[in-house]
């Protein structure tokens, strides 16, 4: 069985082990774009020794923002300014990735340090929100949504193509559609806000519409040797989990007849009622199942920390990559740490060859 500081291939990119950085919102950015912030955050993880650092949740329109702070990728001059990063992490001897989404309903928020909430009707930086139906999230979040028509259905689908263009473009390798955590392609998908009785509504093949027609149509633009995945909340927590996993993982096993090659397993967010058992790799089980019932690699995140259980994670079968946030920001060295404790040869190696030669060399010393 592989282990955690094995290689993985998907399609024509290699990782260098298992350890992924997971997309991080830093809510920084202005008018979508990055800036000095971005760079320093992102290429210090990316030389820390991560196989694959995924840029942050990226809006495929002004609307499809979280806050007035978070990425775009609807304009040439952000995808320039993202080239300076895909570069550095290159340099560092990562892959480089992003992951592209629309908010939805839960979109024109403060940023968390502001509020993390709705921004209020009347302030110049909010914007109209839109879903598949129009009801509101609730709580911190209880702006109503305008429904959405049928031709906002297809002007965001083509914004999501015009994203992954730029993304491919400007050297991104591995190419993520953020269909999770109650944003808009999660929000059609889960009945706790699809009420629509068109055919983007009611039955598990209509409430997937949305997502399948989206991932075909990014599925004619990528490049068929650049991974192409998909961050799916495939539980909400609600009562009903066995229904919505076994639709998740009929849906899963549509995604990969639609092309993608890792389904990364998260939660719904779609209701601020879920019952979330919080603990260490809590959703590992859930993603074993995916990953058997749809028989496509899987990845997944929250509460990772221990390198052992991160190892035996992999060593298990329950994922092929370990999604990794938190860990890496309070310590972006955190796969060099981890290699020693697990005993790797020479972990060092594990970083970029210049820090790897003065550690060797001390070690040696």
């Amino acid at each position: 069985m592989p282990h955690l500081f094995d290689t993985l291939t998907l399609k024509g990119v290699t990782l260098r082990n298992r350890i992924a950085v997971s997309p991080m919102c830093q809510y920084s950015a202005t008018d979508g774009l990055v800036n000095d912030w971005h760079r320093i955050h992102l290429g210090g993880l990316a030389r820390g020794g991560a196989a694959l650092v995924i840029v942050e949740a990226t809006g495929v329109s002004p609307e499809g923002r979280i806050t007035p702070g978070c990425l775009g990728l609807w304009n040439g001059a952000q995808a320039a300014a993202l080239a300076p990063i895909v570069a550095e992490i290159k340099a560092a001897g990562a892959v480089p990735g992003i992951q592209i989404g629309h908010a939805g309903r839960k979109a024109s928020a403060n940023r968390p340090w502001e509020g993390d909430d709705h921004i209020q009707d009347g302030d110049p930086r909010g914007w109209e929100t839109i879903a598949p139906s129009a009801i509101p999230l609730g709580r911190d979040l209880p702006k109503i949504p305008r429904a959405m028509t049928k031709g906002d259905i297809d002007r965001v689908r083509a914004d999501f193509v015009a994203a992954a263009v730029r993304a491919r473009d400007v050297g991104f390798e591995w190419l993520v559609l953020h269909f999770a955590h109650g944003y808009l392609a999660q929000s059609f998908f889960s009945p706790h806000s699809n009420r629509r009785e068109d055919e983007y509504g009611g039955d598990l093949d209509n409430r997937s519409r949305f997502l399948l027609e989206t991932l075909a149509a990014v599925r004619e633009v990528w490049p068929e040797d650049r991974p192409l995945t998909i961050r799916f909340g495939v539980i909400e927590f609600d009562g009903r989990d066995e229904e919505t996993l076994a639709e998740s993982i009929e849906l899963v096993r549509r995604f990969k007849a639609g092309g993608i090659d890792l389904i990364d397993v998260s939660m719904g967010f779609s209701t601020p009622d879920a019952q979330i058992p919080w603990g260490p790799a809590f959703l590992a089980p859930i993603a074993e199942k995916v990953r058997e019932g749809a028989g496509l690699p899987a990845s997944t995140s929250w509460l990772i920390a221990d390198p052992g259980q991160a190892n035996r994670l992999i060593v298990e079968g329950k994922v092929d990559l370990v999604m990794m946030g938190r860990p890496l920001l309070e310590n972006p060295h955190w796969p060099y740490l981890a290699a020693r404790d697990l005993g790797v040869d020479r972990p060092a190696w594990t970083l970029p060859a210049p820090y790897a030669h003065w550690l060797e060399c001390y070690r040696a010393a």
